[in-house]
């Protein structure tokens, strides 16, 4: 009686001991020594669908996890006080402005950047010739678009060197357009309701500004500008910065920190070719 039982035993076992060694064996489950994915390959082909979308979805999330990761240690590598040190250093001029216009063939797109009015009305900059996700007219494309951008209120003043004399200079041109854009990044003014109380306090443009067929435009962008910022080549949040763009998104000037009276000149001078260019 005993010895029936192992032996009932045994042939019981032979299969499952089998099909177990088969599955370590198996080249299609052994990669670098370790095992992957599922031991037995399913019958039914929308359970492969499912396996080849989580290994997909797996690299992906690596992939993603890696680049926060880069992100972090670029973040922690400039903080506020190496910024305030190098305010300390050239008061915000990091680089001096370009003296003569970037040739077209040279020049580089100016990223999408969407911004918000005072009254909530959203756009997208720059406005270009190739399209603006509206139903903009081309003759409302400026041939010449003035985009200065602030990250914090202490470069407001950087910001009106620029801005005034380049509207002082083209009042009545209705080929060129002035943007002032203040980016928002903290996590709290970004939530929609705190969002929508700020933008109904925030500065609005002067009455004596609509005089002018020129307007200086002061709009929010909130968000994460991380790589906005990346595309732009921006490192410090304490100063001001200033693109002259053409009539397709380029940037054809730009220019750093406060104005000096040279700076604006070029500034003046490159604004009156792109106004020029067909």
């Amino acid at each position: 009686m005993m010895l029936s039982l192992k032996k009932l035993t045994s042939a019981a076992a032979a299969p499952a001991i089998l099909h177990h060694s088969r599955r370590l064996v198996s080249p299609n489950y052994i990669t670098n020594d370790k095992l992957v994915g599922s031991f037995i390959p399913s019958k039914n082909p929308s359970q492969w669908t499912s396996n080849r979308f989580l290994d997909i979805y797996q690299l992906a999330n690596k992939a993603a996890i890696e680049k926060e990761r880069a992100r972090i240690s670029d973040e922690m590598s400039r903080g506020y006080f190496a910024d305030f040190g190098e305010m300390k250093k050239h008061g915000g001029k990091i680089a001096m402005a370009n003296k003569i216009i970037i040739p077209a063939m040279a020049a580089t797109k100016f990223p999408a950047l969407e911004v918000n009015f005072s009254d909530g009305s959203s756009l997208k900059l720059p406005i270009t010739s190739g399209g603006n996700g509206s139903s903009a007219d081309k003759l409302d494309v400026p041939k010449a678009s003035l985009l200065c951008l602030s990250f914090r209120g202490s470069s407001q003043a950087m910001i009106n060197s620029w801005s005034k004399p380049f509207l002082d200079e083209f009042c009545s041109s209705n080929e060129t357009q002035l943007f002032e854009v203040s980016l928002i990044e903290s996590w709290l003014l970004r939530r929609n309701l705190i969002k929508k109380l700020l933008l109904r306090i925030m500065k609005k443009p002067s009455p004596d500004d609509k005089k002018n067929v020129l307007q200086r435009q002061i709009v929010y962008s909130f968000g994460d500008h991380y790589y906005f910022r990346k595309e732009l080549n921006i490192l410090n949040l304490l100063t001001g910065y200033v693109f002259l763009l053409d009539k397709f998104g380029r940037i054809r000037w730009q220019g750093f920190g406060s104005a000096t009276p040279e700076e604006v000149s070029s500034l003046l001078a490159c604004t009156a070719l792109l106004l020029e260019e067909a």
